[in-house]
């Protein structure tokens, strides 16, 4: 069995486990070179955090054991396709690959959360479900100038 197949498994297995606990089906193993930085499943249950997604739980988890938030060369495997949160996370945090066992498409078979929030997201702002909206507000770029002048200087 290769490595990934390995981890995906434990993943699953993960995931396996957290249905048992009362949680979701969801699993995570953040992996970088040889060493496993989380072993985590969704706590969405547990926290009532909506962000307590597994990918989000192990990012956090590895960026406090590495007192980082650059998690670059870390692979995710996790035991679904991550939503878009999940995804855009990694991707902020380093990371460029990444494995997962069942598709979004299949979770959605199952009552889950599926590939149709991916197709939400990109329609144009007004024809999503969720209302966000631009509106222009006098200095709203003095952060980030502050923080570019900052970043500038070091």
């Amino acid at each position: 069995m290769s490595d990934h197949a390995r981890y995906l498994s434990e993943a699953v297995q993960l995931a396996a486990d957290n249905v048992c606990d009362g949680g979701t089906p969801y699993g995570a193993v953040l992996v970088r070179g040889d060493e496993v930085l989380a072993r985590v499943a969704n706590n969405v249950h547990t926290t009532n955090d909506p962000t307590g997604h597994a990918e989000m739980v192990a990012l956090r988890e590895a960026s406090r054991r590495l007192n980082s938030r650059d998690l670059s060369g870390s692979v995710m495997y996790a035991s679904g396709q991550p939503c878009p949160m999940c995804h855009a996370a990694m991707r902020l945090s380093g990371i460029r690959e990444g494995y997962f066992a069942n598709a979004a498409a299949t979770a959605g078979k199952f009552g889950l959360l599926g590939a149709e929030i991916y197709a939400e997201l990109c329609r144009p702002l007004d024809e999503q479900p969720m209302r966000l909206k631009h509106l222009d507000v006098p200095e709203a770029t003095a952060p980030y100038a502050a923080w570019k002048a900052r970043k500038d200087q070091a």
